[in-house]
């Protein structure tokens, strides 16, 4: 079998050969066998991961990964550019155990082309929540890796949504046109962190119903081997039905229902998500300190980088894909104060994370990406606050044998504007997805007319990363 794969797919992310697609076709290999049989081969990516880190609300890109100290002081504000561990690069002062790890981040200072929603659909799938909506939408990163790369018996989910943002990011990890057995395992973690909502998103959410959590705890009156027995029953009563379902709906439903059930009696992804398995040494390295400022009603505290924790754990037990969201960086009002308090919490949650992955041996098998939305105004407004600014964005990337230690793109002197190497959203994906062994812009998934699309149809590996 490995001679009809491609030598170099898994680990550099080349596309396939035409000679390859020859060979597949003629052994009669789907795309997901296809990849299946490069990990069982050693070749492809069985343990790689990816942590999508949404800085909910729109991250100020002055107050993070791109000071402007030569700015007038209305565009630049109180905090002072420091030095990093790179010789030439600085970053906000409210970053400094980021700074002392530099060399192990890559820093992308002019991410352009947001649509300028209030969700996190674009840092999700790299398309706008429009594109393809007529068909259910394009799926998110996490949806396309639990299709190519997850099976139905697995104990763990290809992916796994922990955001807890504005009532948009709650739901911008959709399995869009791959229909709902590719939905994001989305567990309900208010317990663990509190994050009060607007009135308007308490609203939009009850409006949604109890459908955007999933439970991960089994009835206590319903064993696994009757649970094994109701499904045998369900089947055998739904098999007409499925077979008169032209839509392949129920199809979809019966492999959800397959890996929920395989989960639920395994029990290995409540473990994963329970805090208390870990040492108090561990959840308090994850732990931020009071770092002062204003603490906005919707803002994290302290406890908001275990939230990190949690994605490390969830990889640990086979999960591929988490994303998680720190909020609130819709600083429209107060901006410096607030963002005095949540960038610390953000700068020791990353610092946590990257000590924590080195340490297990997660490092090189790991890539985070840590963005949001949106930039901010270069102009602070009449309440001193930044408002919304989609022609740049802060970005940061780390892990995952990138090349590190480097700022890619440049903005102008006030920070407004890409100067240099502009990047897209869909260049990080193309990053993201080769870092898990697939050629986005050769892999094709069928929408449901059963037309081939594209996992991204344009976007490229910055070069400056490998």
């Amino acid at each position: 079998m490995r001679s009809a794969l491609n030598h170099g797919f898994g680990l550099a992310g080349d596309a396939f050969t035409r000679r390859t697609w020859l060979r597949a076709s003629v052994l009669g290999l789907t795309l997901s066998q296809l990849l299946r049989y490069e990990a069982q081969a050693g070749v492809g990516s069985s343990s790689r991961a990816i942590i999508n880190v949404h800085l909910d609300g729109g991250p100020s890109q002055y107050e993070t990964f791109d000071p402007k100290p030569e700015a007038p002081i209305e565009i630049r504000g109180p905090f002072a550019p420091i030095e990093t561990a790179v010789p030439g690069i600085r970053i906000s002062e409210l970053l400094p155990q980021v700074a002392r790890i530099a060399d192990q981040m890559v820093f992308v200072r002019s991410l352009v082309g947001s649509d300028g929603q209030h969700n996190a659909f674009q840092c999700q799938s790299g398309y706008t929540e429009k594109d393809l909506k007529s068909f259910g939408g394009r799926p998110a990163l996490g949806s396309v890796v639990a299709k190519l790369l997850s099976r139905p018996e697995d104990p763990a989910p290809g992916f796994v949504d922990l955001m807890q943002g504005r009532g948009q990011v709650r739901d911008s990890a959709r399995s869009g046109f791959l229909g709902p057995a590719f939905r994001p395992f989305r567990p309900d973690i208010s317990a663990l962190f509190e994050r009060e909502l607007e009135a308007g998103m308490k609203s939009e959410l009850a409006r949604r119903g109890s459908q955007h959590t999933l439970s991960l705890a089994l009835n206590e009156q319903l064993s696994p081997g009757r649970l094994s027995d109701r499904r045998a029953l369900r089947a055998n009563l739904d098999r007409v039905s499925q077979e008169l379902d032209n839509s392949g709906m129920m199809a979809a439903m019966d492999q959800f229902d397959r890996q929920a059930v395989g989960i639920l009696t395994s029990g290995q992804l409540a473990e994963a998500l329970d805090l208390s398995r870990e040492s108090l040494a561990v959840r308090a390295r994850f732990t931020a300190s009071a770092s002062g400022g204003k603490l906005f009603s919707t803002a994290e505290g302290p406890a908001a980088p275990q939230k990190l924790l949690l994605a490390r754990r969830l990889i640990e037990a086979g999960v591929r894909v988490v994303s998680v969201s720190i909020s609130d960086f819709d600083t429209h009002s107060d901006n410096f104060p607030r963002m005095q308090n949540l960038v610390p919490i953000v700068d020791h949650g990353l610092a946590a994370l990257v000590a924590d992955l080195q340490e297990r041996g997660l490092w090189d098998e790991v890539l985070i990406v840590v963005w949001g939305e949106f930039g901010r105004t270069p102009k602070v407004n009449s309440s001193g606050g930044r408002d919304h600014w989609p022609r740049i964005s802060p970005c940061l990337l780390a892990g995952g044998r990138l090349r590190a230690g480097q700022v890619i793109g440049e903005t102008d002197r006030l920070g407004g504007e890409p100067r240099f190497r502009p990047v897209s959203y869909k260049d990080i994906f193309c990053t993201l997805y080769r870092h898990l062994g697939i050629d986005a812009r050769q892999v094709t998934i069928n929408d449901p007319q059963g037309r081939p699309q594209y996992l991204l149809d344009e976007g490229a590996i910055p070069v400056e990363l490998v």
